[in-house]
């Protein structure tokens, strides 16, 4: 018996197609985490390079411009993905990404600050616009079933970007003696996994819920889900011809939208206020750890593998645990779970100062280990997961895109602000707010966001309510 478009594409089993869209998606997000630490080596590299102008202004700048270029991209290409459709948007972000990147490693002289910032917000915007087009894009390709793996999988290539930063530092600072080079060859590796993949971004084809819901396109939307099934038995079901009637001010005029919003964008700025200021800081915080007696690129190299150790032995197996397990447990779970660790692991670090020291480096490790674990194996792949599943197709686009801007807003004054804090006041204060932070993000999930695990993305959002019938679902 042939099968309706949604409901063959809802039940449809994971295939090549799934596989094949996760790593042209995943890339983007490998260069993300890449970038995350690369950053963070860099700016511990440039005074050895010959930059010897900086000040804290500068490097708070420098570390967190980015982010805040990510908040502008990931508004304008949601907004984007919405009004033109995902196949014409798709692929422009990681041209800016790439351009970002090479420009960062090329087109930047010594002590020539200004330059290096222009780059990175160029590199911001393409790293925004991933985030607001990878995620809706997969979960609209994604069954019922596995949508939070298939989404998972994307967003974990961030592990891959966090295990190589790190290794590839270590690498390079064991061959090359120049460090002027060292770090521009640190931000031009980053763009190469995005030119791998923009021919494939810029080939996919529209997803068929956007072909449905916004452009009443029947046929079209047919063809692909015949592509991603293999079955050629699909037929137009009364459901395939419903279109949404949703503008985009919906989103902020709807109480429904508008709390899902608060939710989303609230708790992902309250996650990535804690991953990406503690991330972009951990060089300067496991600095405590290494003997006094050490300093400059022995310094550097000990304090990478300290964070390689962290990133390998908790953060990276940890995307890939929740990833698989995300569907069974249930977002909502996972996050709080992750999140009321997270602030226990901080607490304990902001009370127990003791601990950063060279004498504890073994019990320090196991705890920001820990906390590294709750992080991935929670907010930081649940938040990702959530975005698109709680918005309309019409404004999913949007609705993924401000909640990432959300995201991007807790780490860009994360980031800036915890280098001020850090240097003020030292590590203690600093894990105490970010401990205080993680709990108030478990607090948020749990008062406003749904369990969706293995809901129709229609049932989550309450899209039924806002369709139209269409005349015939076939566009010439």
């Amino acid at each position: 018996m042939a099968k309706g478009i949604i409901e063959e594409l809802d039940n449809s089993k994971i295939n090549s197609f799934h596989l094949r869209t996760w790593l042209i998606a995943g890339m983007g997000f490998f260069t993300d985490a890449y970038d995350l630490f690369v950053i963070g080596t860099v700016i511990s590299i440039l005074p050895l390079a010959g930059w010897d102008k900086l000040n804290t202004y500068d490097i708070s700048i420098l570390s967190s411009i980015s982010l805040l270029a990510s908040v502008i991209g990931a508004v304008i290409f949601g907004r984007l993905l919405d009004a033109l459709g995902r196949k014409r948007v798709y692929g422009f972000e990681l041209m800016l990404l790439i351009l970002g990147a090479l420009g960062s490693a090329f087109v930047v002289p010594v002590n020539g600050i200004n330059y290096l910032i222009a780059w990175r917000f160029i590199l911001g915007l393409g790293i925004g616009g991933d985030y607001a087009g990878s995620s809706t894009i997969m979960t609209e390709f994604s069954n019922t079933k596995n949508r939070g793996q298939l989404v998972g999988m994307v967003f974990s290539l961030q592990g891959v970007g966090l295990i190589a930063g790190p290794l590839i530092t270590l690498g390079l600072l064991s061959f090359i003696h120049n460090l002027d080079l060292v770090w521009r060859v640190l931000f031009f590796i980053g763009a190469v996994p995005a030119f791998i993949v923009l021919y494939g971004r810029r080939a996919i084809g529209e997803t068929p819920r956007y072909a449905l819901r916004v452009k009443g396109d029947a046929s079209s939307a047919m063809q692909s889900v015949e592509k991603i099934s293999g079955d050629s038995k699909v037929s137009v079901s009364r459901e395939d011809l419903e279109m949404s009637n949703i503008k985009w001010t919906d989103l902020f005029k709807n109480r429904y939208f508008m709390l899902s919003l608060i939710g989303t964008a609230g708790t992902w700025f309250l996650l990535d206020w804690a991953f990406y200021g503690n991330s972009i800081m951990s060089h300067e915080m496991l600095s405590a750890l290494i003997p006094s007696s050490m300093s400059g690129l022995n310094k550097l190299k000990l304090s990478t593998f300290y964070t390689l150790i962290i990133f390998a032995v908790s953060a990276f197996p940890a995307y890939w645990i929740a990833t698989f397990t995300v569907d069974r447990i249930g977002r909502k779970r996972m996050q709080v779970i992750g999140f009321l660790i997270m602030g226990i692991t901080f607490g304990i670090l902001g009370i127990f100062r003791y601990l950063m020291s060279p004498t504890f480096v073994t019990y320090f490790l196991l705890v920001y280990g820990i906390s590294y674990f709750f992080t991935e194996f929670g907010p930081n792949v649940t938040t990702f997961i959530y975005a698109p599943e709680m918005f309309p197709t019409a404004i999913r686009g949007l609705g993924s895109g401000i909640s990432s801007a959300g995201g991007k807003t807790g780490a860009f004054i994360g980031t800036a602000l915890n280098v001020i804090i850090f240097t003020l006041y030292g590590e203690g204060e600093l894990f105490l707010i970010l401990a205080g932070i993680s709990m108030l993000g478990m607090l948020m999930t749990l008062v406003l966001l749904p369990e969706t695990s293995r809901r129709k993305l229609e049932d989550i959002s309450g899209e039924g309510r806002y369709i139209v019938r269409t005349a015939s679902g076939f566009k010439k």
